[in-house]
């Protein structure tokens, strides 16, 4: 079997995904290409695993302070081509396309009549799980931006559907120091985050982003350019994250049974939703802006107990190497009969 594997490369949570099917289909011996798209080939990092991975430009989001903005993303996305991209990527000789919300290889394998599967949490949405902020636009997003022949969505539970557990894999947590906070705010001005963390000096944070503030920063506050044995590290050890509304960031700290704080991309349908999923499962506390009242609250909380999510990446590819692709709810089931759900998630649903 011979597969391409596309990926969207805005943000980190698709290429976290990614990692995990790539050590999955590598131990398999399954030959697989990766396509990447939606950031600039030099900001890729920590890519090995991939191999001679391709890029392309594809579609993406641009983000100011928290938030979409729509007039430049619409402005970059008319700029970058993509029609030419997708008649130009050859998928002679592929049997699959394997698709983690990325367009340049979902309609490319539609055009080219090559069968295609979603990984992604994106494909999740496509059932009536817990969302706020829908609209037409956004449902036409979530089926057309990259469609396929079968969607295979994961979320942190099934809520009655055929839907599979988080891809996660992360270090094993070293500890619970509660005084020690991980902070990833992407999208958030660097300035305005150390103002939020600086009366908190009785905490020590680990804040990771790619723009240093300009302004000083406090002693209890570490900044660090991202770095993903960095990241991991301090994920391992923290009592608690603080991070936008991403699906693999908030996966990586419930299987770890840490505490979160989500602040949402605002504009970002995705984001919005996973909030709603979050409150509904008292998973979470959420803010819209970087709110000291919220924080001071969140703090004093304690930490939830660790979820075993199963090996998905395994499963999935002993799957996909069986051929019956349109049948996936017995996958699905069997997945999720390993997983230890906590108590109150059963009465929330």
């Amino acid at each position: 079997m011979k597969i391409l594997y596309g990926v969207q490369g805005t943000g980190n949570g698709h290429i976290s995904r990614a990692r995990v099917m790539a050590k999955a289909l590598g131990q398999q011996d399954i030959d697989v290409d990766f396509v990447f798209s939606g950031r600039a080939p030099e900001q890729y990092f920590d890519m090995q695993c991939f191999g001679d991975y391709q890029t392309r430009n594809g579609m993406t989001f641009i983000s100011e302070n928290g938030r979409v903005n729509v007039a430049k993303t619409a402005k970059q996305n008319f700029m970058a081509n993509i029609f030419s991209e997708i008649k130009q990527l050859d998928l002679t000789g592929y049997d699959l396309v394997l698709n983690d919300f990325e367009p340049v290889s979902a309609w490319a394998a539609r055009q080219q009549s090559v069968p295609s599967i979603a990984i992604s949490h994106q494909a999740a949405l496509q059932y009536p799980v817990p969302k706020q902020g829908t609209s037409w636009f956004n449902e036409l997003l979530l089926n057309r931006f990259a469609p396929v022949d079968i969607a295979l969505g994961c979320h942190w539970h099934h809520f009655g559907f055929p839907i599979l557990p988080p891809f996660v894999e992360v270090s094993a947590s070293c500890g619970d120091h509660s005084h020690q906070i991980l902070v990833y705010l992407p999208f958030e001005d660097p300035d305005r985050i150390t103002e939020f963390l600086a009366p908190f000096d009785q905490y020590q944070f680990f804040v990771y982003h790619s723009i240093k503030p300009i302004k000083g920063i406090a002693g209890h506050i570490q900044w660090h350019g991202f770095s993903r044995d960095g990241f991991k590290q301090h994920m391992s050890q923290c009592g608690g994250v603080i991070g936008n509304a991403g699906f693999e960031l908030a996966s990586e700290a419930m299987t770890l049974g840490k505490k979160l704080l989500v602040k949402p991309l605002l504009g970002q349908f995705e984001q919005l939703a996973n909030v709603a999923a979050l409150q509904l499962l008292a998973a979470a506390e959420s803010m819209e802006q970087l709110d000291s009242a919220i924080l001071t609250r969140w703090l004093k909380t304690p930490s939830p107990k660790p979820i075993a999510y199963p090996q998905v990446g395994d499963a999935l590819v002993d799957w996909l190497k069986k051929g019956d692709w349109h049948q996936p709810e017995r996958l699905c089931q069997e997945l999720w009969s390993q997983v230890e759900l906590p108590e109150n998630w059963h009465k929330r649903q």
